[in-house]
């Protein structure tokens, strides 16, 4: 994920935009024109860095290292808007006509990505800067921990995480006062989330000031070989200084605001339809995440078919392991059946993983051609975020220093059961999934770099949910509950269908969404829970596994009936993932070229 940053402007346009870049000093967009689509592209990106640091630090590039801007509030935010405009305009004077056909995928893309952003900030986002499922304040333990991607090899690094530890309060500060203008705006969380953000402020490996058991005390446990003593001492005292005097009282400050003044004034609703203009505000989500014109009831109806589909098949593996029950009730048995819990230790379980990934080896050689070269490993997730992580995986950087990593959360190893998905998830979230797609991606220097680090969920969390329905073709699933977990992760992206567009239409309330989601999927009380607050808080981006998944298997299933003897499935593959992600429109007509080729 996706899905988890200091800005500058481009072009200094206007006199309003004069004025704000006047007032702030640390602006750093630079003064350029260009005209021909490789300029355009390359100094977007080249802006948008310096906008979003913290994107830039994930990349490896570290030049931004010691950026935190307060990108939240309103005058970053108009700069921005204006920014974007201004590439546009460029965009207006390039001759769409005479690109090749690679070269109309870029304008595409980027076309799509500036409209999509300044049509996100009409209906400001920045009322909600973070939620229990994601933002800053979530992220910054990690970097701080010194196992994220903040690096910590030099004087240089130390200096540049001071610096962003330095501002984090004010980050603070601009996300409490956007959550007061949320509140005056009637524009605000469900409660229920709400209560979740508070202990996750008030974590005590985050706020104890005991500094050898603080979180952000990372990188002073864990210094440089080549540091000496004086170094070492230097920057022991300044991170608990930072710590004591930044760090703990900010996340202090946010956890009390949530408590005594946000939570009173949160919502009891939980769809995005109880909010001011929530019926286009969700209407926007649902297309930006999907990259479709496809509407709520459209997709819901979709979900609905899918859903019938699977319990068929459900039906069928409860036969073959001779269940006698209702389905309902042997999603309930998969949960407690000591065949679906094997593992006594982590150890055991990341073992199995990586013998799923050496079973598939030798069938990755025929179905793709081109393979990544950035490293990859499978790792346990943090003790600090476990008990609410979801396993995940964490891209790489193209320089193959740091290796992708496949995260898996395990806190307790023996309650690890296989029908929530444990291969298929392998295939989603690793090998050939999100690992393969985003390094080959970030790999492919034939791309501008807004593309070879750029992201649409209907792509690339299509291209993993995909890459689920492989398995076969490995040779897995061959076990009833491996193949139970299978089915549970389709039915899991199918269920997110209907409850996704049932909560934020009102016609499905979150206790009607945990219900239904436990009559299809065969997850505890506490995780499907999880999973209903995390449609809450991100609408519409549940939407975009399954509508992303379907596009590629219905472009896969066309072209080989199209194309019968002369269809590789390599050569579909690697075209699928040459150009990186794309919006499924741009994708399709990129792949009807493709065909016509073969």
């Amino acid at each position: 994920m996706k899905k988890t940053s200091g800005f500058t402007y481009l072009l200094l346009l206007s006199v309003v935009f004069a004025i704000i870049s006047c007032k702030k000093k640390d602006y750093p967009l630079t003064k350029v024109t260009p005209s021909d689509l490789d300029s355009i592209a390359a100094n977007y990106y080249e802006q948008y860095l310096k906008l979003y640091p913290l994107e830039a630090t994930a990349q490896g590039d570290t030049r931004y290292n010691d950026l935190l801007p307060i990108n939240i509030n309103e005058e970053s935010i108009s700069g921005e808007i204006v920014f974007y405009n201004s590439v546009q305009d460029q965009l207006k004077k390039v001759d769409y006509e005479k690109l090749s056909d690679d070269k109309k995928v870029v304008f595409d893309v980027l076309d799509f990505t500036l409209k999509d952003k300044i049509e996100r900030y009409a209906y400001h986002p920045e009322y909600i800067p973070f939620t229990q499922f994601g933002g800053l304040p979530l992220d910054f333990p990690l970097l701080g921990s010194g196992q994220g991607s903040q690096p910590f090899k030099t004087e240089k690094d130390y200096d540049n995480w001071l610096r962003r530890m330095e501002k984090f309060p004010d980050w603070i500060d601009a996300a409490i006062e956007n959550f007061k203008t949320g509140i005056n705006q009637n524009v605000v969380l469900p409660q229920k989330l709400v209560v979740k953000m508070i202990p996750q402020m008030n974590a005590e490996e985050i706020i104890t000031k005991d500094f050898e058991k603080n979180i952000f005390s990372g990188p002073v446990k864990n210094f440089p070989k080549n540091f000496t003593d004086a170094q070492k001492q230097k920057y022991t005292t300044l991170y608990k200084d930072a710590v004591s005097k930044k760090i703990v009282p900010a996340y202090t400050k946010m956890g009390t605001f949530l408590e005594k003044e946000y939570l009173p004034k949160s919502r009891l609703t939980d769809g995005y339809n109880a909010l001011p203009k929530g019926k286009d505000i969700y209407a926007y989500y649902v297309k930006s995440w999907t990259t479709t014109n496809l509407n709520p009831e459209e997709i819901n109806k979709i979900g609905v078919q899918e859903v019938n589909m699977l319990r068929a098949e459900m039906e069928k593996v409860k036969q073959q392991v001779g269940f006698s029950g209702s389905l309902e009730e042997f999603l309930t048995h998969v949960k407690s059946d000591p065949k679906a819990m094997p593992y006594k230790t982590n150890t055991e379980v990341i073992a199995a993983f990586n013998g799923i990934l050496k079973k598939i080896e030798p069938k990755l050689k025929s179905m793709f051609s081109v393979t990544p070269k950035t490293p990859f490993e499978i790792r346990q997730t943090e003790k600090f975020r476990e008990a609410s992580a979801s396993a995940e995986y964490v891209q790489g950087t193209p320089d193959e220093k740091r290796p992708g990593i496949f995260y898996m959360p395990l806190p307790d190893p023996t309650k690890f059961n296989v029908t929530s998905g444990m291969e298929s998830l392998f295939l989603h979230e690793a090998i050939p999934g999100h690992h393969y797609q985003v390094s080959l991606q970030q790999e492919n220097e034939n791309l501008p770099k807004f593309m070879r680090f750029g992201w649409f969920g209907a792509y690339g969390e299509g291209w993993a949910h995909y890459c689920e329905t492989l398995g076969p073709e490995f040779g897995l699933y061959t076990d009833p509950y491996q193949k139970m977990g299978y089915l549970s992760d389709q039915m899991l992206r199918a269920v997110r269908l209907v409850i996704d567009t049932g909560l934020h239409t009102g016609t499905m309330n979150r206790d009607q969404a945990i219900s239904y989601f436990l009559s299809n999927v065969a997850y505890d009380e506490a995780s499907a829970t999880a999973e209903i607050e995390r449609y809450m808080a991100i609408p519409g981006q549940a939407l975009s596994y399954k509508i992303g998944s379907i596009k590629i298997r219905e472009l896969r299933d066309k072209y080989q009936k199209q194309l019968g003897n002369k269809f590789n499935l390599a050569k579909f593959h690697d075209e699928i993932l040459s150009q990186g992600c794309l919006p499924l429109s741009v994708l399709e007509r990129k792949m009807n070229l493709w065909a016509k080729k073969q």
